[in-house]
């Protein structure tokens, strides 16, 4: 802001007001918790949808009819070992090595991509087996929870992938490093959904 003092005779005389200062970056932090926040929103009311509706069978197949606990586990271990190369991708990030940190997100982002196929194979493999989304409520439920999950990891490894871009573009700067913690944040909370996922709809399913 700008203001002017006038006196007689004398040309006008301008003074800057000192602006208050904020902390760079904090809305930016802000708002990702709060998107965070509904997210987690998103997932209890599927996972609440699920616990109504996935004993729900129409006479169809079952969880232990479908799921095959050695290819979840599997999958769970890529997405598990995807969360630590992160974390290395992060220690990297804050001793200012660019190299090292898009090595790790490279890394993160395999990972993250097998992941999705094994999670692909075994809803093709499922559809193939008839036990398609219509076949009955726990069905529809379980494509829907296991689907939206997947879908957020296909959106973080976009993601990623322009981060990696900006990086090498413009290196670690300031506003680079916040929006790889951004990330973190979002792929860390993708591993505890799953976590839930694999507890609640596979182990738990199965012993029913």
């Amino acid at each position: 802001m700008a203001s002017t003092a006038i006196t007689a005779g004398a040309e006008p005389v301008f003074h800057l007001e000192e602006e208050h200062a904020h902390a760079e970056g904090g809305s930016t932090m802000l708002g990702f918790w709060l998107y965070l926040m509904s997210d987690c929103l998103i997932f209890a009311m599927l996972f609440a949808a699920f616990g109504v509706l996935g004993g729900n069978y129409a006479a169809g197949p079952a969880p232990k009819d479908l799921f095959d606990l050695g290819l979840v586990a599997v999958n769970t271990t890529m997405l598990l070992l995807s969360s630590i190369t992160y974390g290395f991708a992060m220690l990297t990030m804050d001793k200012g090595r660019v190299g090292a940190t898009q090595g790790w997100l490279a890394v993160t982002m395999l990972f993250g991509l097998a992941f999705l196929s094994i999670e692909l194979y075994e809803f093709a493999h499922m559809i193939h087996e008839g036990a398609t989304p219509q076949r009955s409520a726990f069905l529809s439920s379980f494509f829907t929870l296991v689907g939206t999950h997947g879908l957020h990891v296909t959106f973080g490894i976009v993601w990623m992938v322009t981060l990696m871009v900006q990086v090498a573009r413009h290196g670690l700067i300031e506003a680079n490093r916040r929006r790889l913690m951004c990330l973190s944040m979002f792929w860390h909370f993708l591993d505890v959904v799953w976590i839930g996922v694999f507890t609640f709809v596979y182990l738990m399913g199965t012993l029913r």
